[in-house]
């Protein structure tokens, strides 16, 4: 047994989160996967859930929302919903590549940022990223308010570098694909291959 598969529902509990448990599918030029994304309670934030391997912490995705939704059940903890939120990495990859030619895709930017944030702090690797300063957060108020092209060079420029670490982190994260486990039943644990 893997330290994933054995790791228990407490799981999408540590390091905090508590919260509503999702499917989110992010797709990108180099990966795509469905992640398992926990909403923070109270002051805690959201983040997307990793496991402990090795030393390390590793993303379980799946290649589908179904395959996901059976991972939490026979984890204990049911998704809060039965739609999948999307997350277009493609769209935000291509204005990095040509921010002159292209204009910053607003939406995508966002979401993209969110996440990376949730992504590094579930793989316990906000060093990943940029250290935000005052400039990321007029940046973030701008492009929140749908105002991304009112930002000055240096706010576009803080925003490239830290979407284009997070493209960097979520490409090289470790992850485990359509990780098994052992389902729970009435408090035993089920036969090994059972997931």
């Amino acid at each position: 047994m893997t330290e994933i598969e054995g790791d228990g529902p407490d799981a999408f509990r540590r390091g905090g989160g508590g919260g509503r448990l999702y499917a989110y599918r992010v797709r990108g030029r180099e990966r795509g996967a469905v992640v398992l994304w926990l909403g923070g309670r109270g002051d805690t934030p959201d983040r997307v859930v990793a496991l402990p391997a090795a030393g390390h912490r590793c993303l379980p995705v799946f290649a589908t929302a179904r395959r996901a939704r059976t991972y939490a059940d026979r984890r204990g903890r049911g998704l809060a919903a039965h739609e999948v939120g999307l997350l277009d990495l493609t769209r935000v990859q291509r204005w990095l590549d040509d921010p002159v030619g292209r204009a910053a895709p607003p939406g995508a930017v966002l979401e993209a940022w969110n996440f990376f944030e949730d992504l590094a702090r579930g793989l316990g690797a906000v060093d990943r990223l940029p250290r935000q300063e005052a400039i990321h957060d007029g940046a973030y108020e701008e492009l929140f308010a749908g105002e991304c092209s009112t930002w000055t060079p240096a706010e576009e420029g803080a925003v490239r570098g830290l979407l284009a670490a997070g493209v960097e982190l979520w490409n090289s994260c470790p992850v485990v694909v359509n990780p098994r486990t052992r389902a729970v039943v009435r408090g035993a644990a089920a036969a090994p291959g059972a997931g």
